[in-house]
């Protein structure tokens, strides 16, 4: 595999999700704030791209096959015990609420995307803790 693209996507990644943790405000007004918002979005749909990116990587390295779906990476990476079930269902949703960000820009609830940067970041941590693992 290759490690040297991989790590350099954590690398990304991780430089995104620090990015994010500098401007997430602690309270939902100072969220509504244009530039906040639009600030915070934007690095959480990139920081969700860079791991579905990833998920591509691996998945083409080890030749699992085209998908005919992009969840069919995460499901045959949890085939493959790269990740496991918990983590291929956190994908399957960061994927979902990605395609919301991107094609429905004007109808995002705004409450759903602050509770995500304040209760789900951690899901990118364990992401990579599973790809770190299986690189090394």
């Amino acid at each position: 595999m290759d490690n040297k693209r991989i790590l350099s996507k954590i690398d990304e990644l991780e430089q995104r999700l620090d990015d994010l943790d500098k401007i997430i405000p602690e309270n939902f007004e100072d969220y509504k704030e244009i530039k906040t918002k639009a600030a915070c979005e934007r690095l959480l749909q990139i920081s969700i791209e860079i791991v579905i990116d990833i998920c591509n990587l691996i998945s083409s390295e080890l030749k699992l096959g085209l998908p005919a779906e992009e969840e069919n990476i995460f499901d045959n990476l949890e085939k493959r015990k790269i990740i496991d079930k918990n983590t291929q269902n956190i994908l399957i949703k960061m994927k979902g609420f990605r395609n919301i960000l991107v094609h429905r820009y004007g109808e995002i609830e705004d409450e759903l995307v602050f509770e995500f940067l304040n209760e789900n970041l951690s899901d990118f941590d364990k992401f990579k803790e599973e790809i770190l693992k299986i690189i090394k």
